[in-house]
C-alpha cells in the first residue's frame, strides 16, 4: 500500500479544511507501519539522497505567514535501519543514492504527517526528488522503493494534485473550472487504472500546463503509484479545492481502505 497526499499550501497545517480530517480518519483506518517514507517537492536533489537523522528536526521552509505556523512542531522520530534498507534497494536498483544524516522534514513531510499520525509517534524518514525526474523515472523510483513495503514501509508521495501558485488566491471559496477539470481528469485514470494515460497526464490531461506550470508537485503521485505497481487498485480521499486552484484529492494506491 502507498499513498499520495495533497499537503497544499503551508496554511494546511492551521486549516484542515476537507482533507485534514479525512486524512486522520485514514490514518486510524490503516495498519500502523513501522515507518513512513515520504518523498516531497520540498527536497529536491541533484543525486537521490536519504535521510538518516534519528530525530529529524522539523523544517520550516516558507517565508511570510503568520507566527502560529513558525510555531509548530512535529517530533516525530526517523528510522535510520530502514533508511538504509532504502539506501540498499536504491544502489541494488541502479540509482546513486547518498546518505544525508542531519535533514529534518520539510513542510510537504510534516505537515500532511501532522494530520495523518496526529501523535508523532509513528518514524518518518524521507528520499529527495532528483531535479532531473520525468514521470516515466518518477514512477520507476516507485517501484525501486516497493520492497522497502516488506518491511512494513508505508510509501507516501506528498505534492499537490493541482498546483499553480501564480493563481492561488487565498478569499476565494469557488474551485477554479480548470483545476476542477484536470483534477477529475486524474481522478478517473488513476481509478480506471489506465497507467500509460497516468504516465502521460501532463502532456495529455486539461488544462495540465495551467494545473502544474512545472512538474515537481505532480511527479510524487507517480512516486506513490509506481511503488503500488500497474493494475493496483486505488481509493479517492477527496479534499476539495483551496484557495481557488489547490486541489487537496489524496489517493491510497494498492489495498481497499479498511473500515473504521
Amino acid at each position: 500500500m502507498s499513498l499520495f497526499i495533497s499537503h497544499g499550501a503551508p496554511t494546511f497545517a492551521l486549516e484542515p479544511g476537507l482533507a485534514g480530517p479525512a486524512l486522520t480518519r485514514l490514518g486510524r483506518q490503516l495498519p500502523r507501519p513501522a515507518a513512513v517514507l515520504v518523498v516531497s517537492p520540498h527536497w529536491m536533489t541533484r543525486d537521490l539522497q536519504v535521510g538518516l537523522s534519528p530525530a529529524p528536526a522539523t523544517i520550516h521552509d516558507f517565508r511570510g505567514f503568520e507566527k502560529a505556523l513558525y510555531d509548530l512542531q512535529y517530533p516525530a522520530p526517523g528510522h535510520p535501519d530502514l533508511a538504509r534498507q532504502a539506501l540498499e534497494h536504491l544502489e541494488e536498483a541502479g540509482w546513486q543514492p547518498a546518505p544525508e544524516p542531519e535533514r529534518g522534514l520539510d513542510h510537504g513531510a510534516w505537515v500532511p504527517m501532522r494530520y495523518l499520525y496526529p501523535d508523532a509517534s509513528v518514524p518518518v524518514f524521507q528520499v529527495s526528488l532528483p531535479i532531473d525526474l520525468d514521470s516515466r523515472s518518477a514512477w520507476q523510483l516507485g517501484r525501486d522503493l516497493a520492497p522497502l513495503q516488506d518491511a512494513d514501509v508505508l510509501i507516501v508521495g506528498s505534492g499537490s494534485l493541482t498546483h499553480n501558485l501564480h493563481e492561488v488566491n487565498w478569499g476565494r471559496e469557488r474551485g477554479a473550472d480548470y483545476a476542477r477539470d484536470f483534477s477529475h481528469w486524474v481522478r478517473h485514470v488513476v481509478l480506471t487504472r489506465d497507467h500509460r494515460r497516468l504516465l502521460n497526464t501532463l502532456r495529455e490531461a486539461p488544462h495540465a500546463s495551467r494545473a502544474h506550470p512545472t512538474s515537481e508537485h505532480f511527479l510524487p503521485l507517480l512516486v506513490a503509484a509506481g511503488a503500488a505497481g500497474e493494475g493496483a487498485a486505488a481509493t479517492l480521499i477527496e479534499g476539495g479545492i483551496e484557495h481557488g486552484v489547490l486541489s487537496m484529492d489524496s489517493f491510497v494506491f494498492g489495498s481497499a481502505i479498511p473500515s473504521a
